[in-house]
């Protein structure tokens, strides 16, 4: 999630495109952080060290380990230690944008250093991700304070992201909320009540409606059709079903789930006060609506 939320700033930042930001996002996986973005990210080295540890290395015949060893900057320890880590997503964005010339080390390397103090995020949060530093930077990020039940609404959103990169996929990008506009499409939809009142719904445009359905089922889906509507719906009541299981677990709250659907039509007065979630993918955007 912590990489997403990176991939936001780097947009606000205004050192990527969206269209740069989504292309690379379709190829981390075919991405493998470098040893001087790993020892930038723990702090052991400089941009400006590991371009010179580069530019040494085009003229000796060297692996680049050895090379930043040679000029003093790291240790053997660090160079084992450093090549035995898991790459962290927010390291492979990294590096996919520098690898295709969108970003250079040293923008990455002061967007990554700013980023982290401005939200007060640890390597440990990026890679564990714990609930309680989740919901930190969900609720900095969208700033529910001023809506009923932020508290819930801050827990809602931080589980739906997570549910999002384990169901679907981790190439996104969440984007501000704002409130809805105008009156809905068709859309899934499902009622929360008992502890909390609320409606939930995903609302996209019929290619990203067809690509979430597919990576949700893992079948190659062609047309947005009744089947396609019941697959999105039916992912809505499992993020759902997730949510009311943590409440009941965390603090003894009953919530009951009405069935969900694929409406037509949505009486306006009952969304009111929607806040609108738009978290755009590499294959388009898909947005999760909340009233409560």
């Amino acid at each position: 999630m912590f990489t997403q939320f990176f991939g936001n700033y780097l947009l606000q930042q205004q050192l990527v495109s969206p269209e740069h930001l989504s292309e690379v996002l379709q190829t981390m996986n075919a991405t493998r952080p470098q040893l001087g973005v790993l020892a930038i990210n723990a702090g052991l080295m400089t941009a400006a060290q590991v371009e010179k540890a580069h530019q040494k290395q085009q003229s000796a015949d060297k692996r680049i380990g050895d090379v930043m060893v040679d000029m003093g900057y790291i240790s053997r320890e660090n160079v084992e230690s450093l090549l035995k880590t898991q790459p962290a997503g927010h390291l492979i964005l990294g590096q996919a944008l520098v690898d295709n010339g969108y970003m250079t080390t040293a923008q990455f390397e002061q967007a990554l250093n700013s980023y982290k103090t401005e939200n007060s995020i640890s390597d440990a949060d990026f890679g564990g991700e714990s609930d309680s530093s989740a919901q930190r930077l969900v609720r900095n990020f969208y700033n529910f304070n001023s809506i009923n039940g932020s508290g819930y609404m801050t827990s809602y959103v931080s589980l739906l992201f997570k549910n999002l990169i384990r169901f679907i996929g981790s190439d996104f990008t969440p984007m501000d909320a704002h409130a809805l506009m105008g009156a809905l499409s068709a859309s899934a939809s499902q009622r929360i009540d008992g502890g909390i009142h609320a409606i939930t719904l995903i609302d996209a445009d019929t290619s990203s409606m067809i690509e979430f359905a597919s990576r949700f089922t893992n079948e190659h889906l062609t047309a947005e059709d009744d089947y396609t509507h019941t697959c999105i719906s039916n992912f809505i009541n499992l993020h759902n079903g997730l949510f009311a299981e943590n409440l009941s677990s965390t603090e003894g709250l009953k919530l009951d789930l009405g069935s969900q659907s694929f409406r037509e039509r949505f009486d306006m007065s009952e969304l009111s006060n929607a806040n609108v979630i738009p978290v755009c993918f590499s294959f388009g955007t898909v947005n999760f609506i909340i009233a409560m």
